[in-house]
C-alpha cells in the first residue's frame, strides 16, 4: 500500500489535450506514488484514454506536461529509457491476430531486448493464465483470452509502472476475480493506474481514485473519501453532475452490469 513518502511516480502538471475547438482533457494534475493503485474513473467520454495515452507518450499534451518515474515519457530519449520500465495495456489494445501468444511474447521481449525471455514468458504465462492457449494463433481466441494476452505483454518487463485501460474488459467473473488479485498484489511494488468504469472495481483494487468530468478533475482521493459516508454509486453520479433521478436509474443498471 502507498504512503505519503512514498516517491512520485507518476505526475500531471496541468495537462490539456485540443482537437480543433474541442478540448478533451482540461488542465488536468495529479500524481500516483509508488506501491499505489490508481483507480482512474469516469463516465464513457470523460477523457480517460485520452489522458493515459498523454501520460505513456503516445500522444503530446497540448499545454502542460508529464513525469513519468521523473521523465517526460514524450521525449524520443525518455521513451527508449522508459521502454522496459512501463507497461502499458491500451483499451482494446492491438494484437498480431496471426502470431500465437508465444511468438508475440517473443517479438515484444527481443525489441525491449529482455535478457532472458523464455524465463520473463514463462513468469508471465503463468500470471496470466494463458498457457493453454499458448500456442493458437491470437485471431482465434476469444476477447477475454486476447485481453489476458494483452496483460501479459504489458507484464514482459516486469515493468515499474502498469497503465492499465478498462483491463478487465470482456473477461468472465472468475477472470476478472483472478486479474483483480494480480492487480493488488503488483501493486505492494509497482505503480499502477488503470481506467475503470465499474465501480466494484474500484472498491476492489484501488487505494485511491481519480476522477474526471469532461475532461475536468473532480475528485482526487481515497476511496473512502469518494465514498463520504454515502454509496460509491450516488457519489459518482452526484461528481458526474447527473440528475438525481437519472443517477437511481444509473446506479440500478451499474449494479446490474456488476452482478452479471
Amino acid at each position: 500500500m502507498s504512503t505519503s513518502s512514498a516517491p512520485v511516480t507518476i505526475r500531471a502538471n496541468a495537462i490539456s489535450k485540443v482537437y480543433g475547438d474541442f478540448v478533451a482533457v482540461h488542465g488536468l494534475s495529479f500524481e500516483v506514488r509508488k506501491g499505489t493503485v490508481a483507480a482512474f474513473l469516469g463516465p464513457n467520454g470523460a477523457g480517460k484514454s485520452t489522458t493515459m495515452k498523454m501520460l505513456t507518450g503516445y500522444l503530446a499534451p497540448s499545454s502542460g506536461t508529464v513525469e513519468l518515474l521523473g521523465k517526460d515519457p514524450g521525449s524520443s530519449e525518455s521513451r527508449i529509457a522508459l521502454a522496459r520500465r512501463l507497461g502499458y495495456l491500451p483499451e482494446n489494445g492491438p494484437l498480431y491476430l496471426d502470431m500465437t501468444p508465444r511468438e508475440l511474447l517473443e517479438f515484444f521481449g527481443e525489441v525491449r531486448k529482455l535478457g532472458d525471455i523464455d524465463k520473463a514468458i514463462e513468469r508471465v504465462v503463468e500470471q496470466c493464465a494463458i498457457r493453454e492457449v499458448l500456442h493458437k494463433p491470437i485471431g482465434k481466441l476469444s476477447k477475454g483470452f486476447r485481453q489476458r494476452v494483452g496483460m501479459a505483454q504489458a507484464l514482459l518487463s516486469d515493468p515499474d509502472v502498469l497503465i492499465l485501460d478498462e483491463p478487465t474488459s470482456g473477461l468472465d467473473p472468475l477472470q476478472i476475480r483472478e486479474v483483480r488479485g494480480l492487480i493488488r498484489e503488483l501493486g505492494q511494488q509497482k505503480t499502477i493506474l488503470l481506467s475503470t468504469h465499474i465501480l466494484q472495481e474500484v472498491e476492489a483494487v484501488a487505494d485511491t481514485v481519480i476522477m474526471i468530468h469532461e475532461g475536468r478533475l473532480v475528485f482526487d482521493g481515497s476511496v473512502a473519501e469518494l465514498r463520504d459516508g454515502r454509496s460509491l454509486e450516488s457519489r459518482f453520479y452526484e461528481l458526474a453532475g447527473a440528475p438525481e433521478a437519472e443517477a437511481d436509474e444509473q446506479a440500478d443498471d451499474q449494479a446490474d452490469e456488476e452482478d452479471s
